[in-house]
Parts: structure tokens; sequence; C-alpha cells
């Protein structure tokens, strides 16, 4: 990102954080919080400790930053490295990702950029850099997939976990994801190897042939459709009914315990919710402020209480829409704000400052 697209992305902000200030979610002891973030072509500063509301929109206003980070954590001293904080507990928080569900759709809205000249897909890449990285466009089947992911894990926490619907709360990344944070005070206190725990059952992670009815000798007792937990998601996933049961319990064991064990690993991804596992265990990590705008985006970490109905390529879009001029090279079209913008071509476009700038986060286009 150059110094022109730099001071564009500067002006939007300032507007972001002066007219959106008041939908920041902020906790009520922030100052046991630690506060970080960066700007662009900037590393992430840290280990900042903020008073109040009152510091949190004085800083995001002097220092425009294009990404913006809270800890899931409190302590007793913000601002020290990492050994002397003393952690006194943190939040019990879920990330599903779109990039980690490999979805065959993935690679069609995908291109490469240089690192080092920022041509895409190598058109006209003469520097040999080996920093690529991938730049997902992404698309309604990714939303749409990370949705039911979310539903998935929301119904393992409900049914099975014990926790309420009010203690939940779902937001939008503001790029191609979703945050689920629980806030239930018997979680604050957990570990990294208890939150490890709970991790490997919403996913389904090592579940036992034994624990279905499934031993060396043969069958015993195969779950019921009614049972809790596992056990009664796998019945109802592999029976689909009680009077199919029975039949269905005959294909299933045939062929023995090994084919048995086998059936119940590739089920695990199936029945599991896909979750990034060391976001959830890792007690220090430091989280985007719902609220603040994903600097891989341009939109908005955003709550969404019904998440059937929320459309994050409106909802989450809230920079203004005054018209710029930009040099756009993004072979894949996408859609902001129920508009449909590309594919660009190395091509001179004026567009809507809300996608200028999703297309400047993602390297895809510079300020002419």
């Amino acid at each position: 990102m150059n110094s022109v697209d730099e001071e564009f992305i500067s002006q939007c902000l300032r507007k972001y954080y002066y007219e959106y200030f008041g939908i920041i979610d902020i906790p009520s002891k922030l100052n046991r919080h630690e506060f970080g973030y960066q700007k662009p072509n900037s590393p992430m500063i840290r280990h900042i400790q903020l008073q109040d509301a009152a510091e949190l929109r004085s800083t995001l206003m002097q220092e425009l930053p294009l990404d913006v980070f809270l800890s899931s954590a409190r302590y007793l001293f913000p601002s020290l490295p990492m050994a002397e904080k003393e952690w006194q507990d943190a939040d019990l928080i879920f990330d599903i990702d779109a990039k980690d569900l490999n979805l065959e759709c993935r690679p069609s809205h995908t291109v490469q950029i240089c690192a080092t000249c920022g041509k895409v897909n190598n058109k006209g890449c003469a520097c040999d850099s080996p920093q690529i990285k991938d730049v997902s466009v992404t698309c309604d089947r990714c939303i749409n997939a990370s949705k039911k992911e979310v539903k998935k894990l929301l119904d393992i926490l409900y049914d099975d976990i014990g926790i309420k619907e009010s203690q939940t709360e779902v937001y939008f990344s503001g790029n191609d994801g979703f945050h689920i944070h629980v806030h239930d005070l018997k979680f604050l206190n957990l570990n990294s190897l208890e939150r490890s725990e709970l991790v490997d059952y919403v996913m389904c992670n090592g579940i036992l042939p034994e624990r279905l009815g499934m031993k060396r000798e043969g069958a015993t007792s195969l779950p019921q459709l009614t049972d809790a937990g596992w056990p009664g998601r796998f019945a109802r996933h592999m029976f689909g009914s009680k009077t199919a049961r029975p039949k269905e319990i005959k294909k299933i064991t045939a062929d023995g315990y090994a084919r048995f064990t086998d059936t119940l690993k590739r089920l695990s991804h199936t029945l599991g919710a896909c979750i990034d596992s060391g976001v959830t265990t890792d007690v220090h990590r430091i989280f985007r402020m719902p609220g603040t705008i994903n600097g891989k985006s341009g939109m908005t970490k955003m709550a969404c209480p019904d998440i059937a109905k929320f459309n994050p390529y409106k909802d989450a879009v809230l920079i203004n829409d005054n018209k710029v001029t930009v040099n756009a090279l993004c072979p894949i079209p996408f859609k902001l704000m129920n508009k449909k913008f590309g594919p660009y071509n190395n091509k001179d476009v004026d567009i809507p400052s809300y996608a200028a700038m999703y297309l400047m986060c993602k390297g895809l286009a510079h300020r002419v």
C-alpha cells in the first residue's frame, strides 16, 4: 500500500470512527484488557492499557488504526510484558473462517499477489519474489457455509454444554468468517488445556467407537435418536428415523470395528463444528474489537443477532459512498451494497469509497 492509498484510508477511518464510535462494543473493565492496533505498512503496537471509552476514542482519532484489537483476557497490569501482566481470566471465544472449510469454490475467487511488487497472478511480475500471498474475494457460498458452521457450533453449545442463548454473541469478523463470544462466568477461568478439551468436544475429535456401542467383538447397543450429546447426534445423522434404525445398524456394523471406526472419523468432520482450535485455546490472544474495521476488507466486525438474515456485504459496509478514482486489478467480480463491481484488468474506475477501500485492503487497487 503506497502513501497515497494510506492517506485515502486514513480519511475514511477518520470519518468512520467519528460517526460510528458508538457501535464499538467496549467492555465494562476496559482498563483490565490489553489494547493493540496496527496502521497500514506498520508493525502491530500492543501492550497498551486504556482507562476508559474517552481514551479509546482519543486513540482512534489520533492514530487512525486500520486494525484495532483487545485481549480476551483480563490482567492486573495489561501494559506490562506478557510474563508480568498477571492473568486473571479470559472470555471464551470461537473463530469460524471460510478459508478453513476446504470449499470447492475457494480457488475460483482467490488470486495470488506478489508481496514485493504487488502484481496479481504474476501478470507483469519480473521480480521473481518467493513472497506470494493468497487473497480471496469471498463469495456467498463461503459466507453461507460459515453460517452453517456457526449454527452447528451454537447447537452444540446450547444442547450439550448447557450455555444459554442469551450468553452468546455472534459477530461477523469483517472479512470471511464469524466470531462467537461466550459470556458465561463459569468458563472465564478455564486454562488452555481445559479449553482444548472443550474444543475437542465441539469438533467431535477423538470420539471412540466404544462410546457409541461398537466394540471390537461386535456391536452391543448403538445409540438411540433421542440420546443426548454425540451418541444422539450420530444416531440422528446415520439412522434418520426410528424405523430405519435397525436396517442402518446392520449396514454400518456389517464390516466390523475397523470400518466403523473409519466411518466415525469421516463423520466427525460433518457432525463437529469447524473452528480454529488455536484461537479458543490461546488465553492471551488479542481479538479484533467489535465495531471496528477489518483491515483485510474495510468492512466492520459487526454483531449479527439474526445470522440467517445477516448480509455482510451490505450490513457490514459502513464506509461512505463518496466516489473515488482507483486503478483496479481485480480479475474477480464482487458485490457490495447490492452493487456489482469488476472484474477489472488494470483499469481506472470511479467507484464508491467503500468499494475502493475494499480493493485497497486486499491489494487489488491503488488510488489515482
